[in-house]
């Protein structure tokens, strides 16, 4: 809605043309409309403000001669591109001078805020990781449960339990039993928008300021802010080929770790039975909390997904947090935790003073496809394709880089690590943009280490493969070792 000031003199705070001019140039400027964006039509406008529909018409016409908008005969005005990218630069170049003041919570993001960059478009590919194919998603089955979803007719619309939709938990209680052998009570899994607000509750409800995390490294950096953002303390524990090296949590006192033990992210490195045993035992001993992200272990390649740490005994201890972003998009924001029943209530208390509970049609549409078996089919279906993106990706190293490369985590998820051996390190940026300028986006290692950056002789690439066609993916390879050549 459009909003206006009013003065007393206004007759019942009703309108004239200049003021709704006035209103409408002011919002434009400040960015209430995008570029191209759409205002109201006259008609819809008069109607709301509950003024004559000429008293809107003479504003338009206004800001029509003075080039805020574009009108044309029988469609509603749009908003001038050259206008807001005025604007825009106008606000840019005037930041304000004053010093926010802010809660505690909000210094600490002031002062390690994690880092969104739009991601690049026009490259020839881009080996970003996260990103999904649009081909890949199941459009005819997510639209055919969300049109039974919608058609469902509730009793009433109110606000629904803030844990999850019954229907769907009821559902994930058996997708989890048969797909990763985690055995839970309906009431022991919260829904939430993504693993994202997942790992912000437990960070909330786990940790305070001064506490203590364990954390992979490298490892997942948004989890470290999201845990790092309460004023706890991080502690990088390294990783192997086998995962956290759990040896080195000897003598570490903390107040949970987060680990992602089925594919190490990004070095993806299986953790094995021992490590898992020893993992769950430090959290017996020092009263700990064991955050299990199983990202993506929907996509093994070369046997059945290894089982999570939640469904070995004495796991009383780990909350598992899992999500669709990997299987169907990211857009979606549907994750779930499995927590400890002891902290069943507590979760859903957390969950309903953020946002009461997640979208309940998604919610429905997601317990659909799983009752239906539209769900696992989607899955076996887009692990094959992956399947052939990384066996593609992984040809086309090897025959670009030969035996200069060394590829790590082909086991199972939804990227590689390419160690490239006769690149140094110190190279890495310099490589990175090369491919860039070429039309080739790659991301290394480096980027997600927790600590201090240990010496590391050679440039490492995570590269992700799921958004991406085989012919880029070779075009790709072939432009980044054109760019490495270029730098010996």
């Amino acid at each position: 809605m459009v909003q206006m000031k009013t003065t007393p003199g206004d007759r019942a705070g009703r309108m004239g043309a200049r003021q709704i001019y006035e209103a409408l140039r002011d919002q434009i400027l400040t960015q209430v409309y995008g570029i191209d964006s759409l205002l109201p039509s006259s008609r819809a406008l008069a109607g709301e403000m509950g003024v004559a529909r000429s008293t809107v018409t003479v504003a338009y016409e206004q800001l029509a001669a003075e080039g805020f908008i574009e009108t044309r005969h029988g469609a509603r005005p749009r908003v001038a591109r050259a206008v807001v990218e005025r604007g825009r630069a106008r606000a840019a170049s005037r930041p304000s001078a004053r010093r926010p003041l802010l809660s505690a919570f909000g210094e600490r993001l002031r002062s390690d805020p994690p880092r969104w960059t739009e991601p690049p478009r026009g490259l020839i590919a881009n080996f970003r990781y996260g990103e999904l194919s649009p081909s890949d998603f199941p459009v005819l089955a997510w639209k055919k449960a969300v049109t039974a979803a919608m058609a469902r007719k509730p009793e009433r619309l109110a606000y629904d339990d803030p844990c999850g939709a019954l229907r769907l938990r009821t559902a994930l209680q058996g997708y989890l039993w048969r797909s990763r052998s985690v055995r839970c009570e309906v009431d022991q899994i919260v829904v939430v928008n993504g693993s994202q607000q997942g790992l912000d509750i437990c960070a909330r409800l786990l940790l305070d300021a001064g506490d203590r995390f364990v954390m992979e490294d490298p490892g997942y950096q948004m989890a470290r802010h999201t845990l790092a953002a309460t004023g706890a303390e991080t502690v990088p524990i390294p990783v192997d080929a086998d995962g956290l090296e759990t040896t080195r949590l000897d003598g570490i006192e903390a107040r949970l770790a987060y680990v992602t033990p089925s594919h190490q992210y990004p070095l993806g490195g299986v953790m094995p039975i021992g490590r898992r045993h020893q993992l769950l035992a430090w959290a017996r001993k020092h009263d700990a909390y064991v955050i299990e992200d199983d990202y993506d272990s929907e996509y093994r390649y070369d046997t059945r997904p290894i089982p999570p740490l939640h469904a070995l005994e004495g796991s009383d201890n780990v909350i598992y947090l899992g999500t669709v972003s990997k299987t169907l998009s990211p857009t979606l924001r549907i994750g779930y935790l499995v927590v400890p029943a002891g902290l069943r209530s507590l979760f859903a208390a957390a969950k309903q003073i953020m946002d009461r509970h997640t979208p309940l049609i998604e919610q429905h549409a997601l317990a659909s496809m799983l009752e239906s078996g539209a769900y696992d089919s989607h899955v076996r279906r887009v692990r094959r394709r992956n399947a052939e993106r990384q066996q593609a990706l992984l040809a086309a190293l090897r025959r670009r880089f030969g035996d200069r490369v060394r590829i790590e985590g082909t086991a199972a998820g939804l990227h590689v690590v390419a160690w490239l051996d006769d690149l140094p390190q110190k190279r890495e940026d310099a490589l990175i943009q090369a491919a860039r300028t070429k039309g080739v986006g790659v991301y290394p290692v480096s980027a997600l280490l927790v600590g201090p950056r240990r010496a590391r002789k050679t440039v490492g690439l995570v590269m992700g493969y799921s958004a991406l066609e085989i012919a880029q993916i070779e075009r790709g390879c072939k432009i980044l070792a054109q760019a490495a050549a270029e730098l010996d």
